[in-house]
């Protein structure tokens, strides 16, 4: 089975505070691309990261095996830089095989708790 798209971006980006539960991974403030990968072999991704008012940040690399699911969070990407928080970005997602991505953010700061989700926007490559 081979479901998706190669390229991908996601161009609302946007980390907050942790807010009060820094000390719980699970609580903390974070953006997610829900990454499935259908096909029967390993996926490779390059993730690029752009800024309003920067350089751009990776290329990030990261692997999912064949017929698996990864929620790789935003805030855990450190090679070759940490993303920063409070600082608007995008990105674009390159797969060597087809993928699909839904973003979701948790905002866990007090008195604006939200959880937002969305499918990222695919092109043919």
């Amino acid at each position: 089975m081979s479901i998706g798209k190669r390229q991908w971006a996601i161009a609302e980006g946007f980390l907050p505070d942790p807010g009060p539960h820094a000390d719980d991974p699970e609580l903390r403030s974070h953006e997610t691309a829900c990454i499935l990968n259908a096909n029967e072999r390993d996926v490779v991704l390059v993730i690029t990261v752009f800024f309003r008012d920067r350089d751009t940040a990776g290329p990030y690399r990261i692997q999912i095996p064949a017929r698996r699911t990864l929620h790789l969070r935003f805030d855990q990407l450190i090679d070759p830089e940490p993303i920063p928080r409070n600082t608007d970005y995008a990105c674009v997602i390159e797969a060597d095989q087809p993928v699909v991505i839904q973003h979701t953010r948790l905002d866990a700061r007090p008195g604006e708790r939200a959880l937002i989700t969305t499918m990222a926007y695919a092109e043919e490559k």
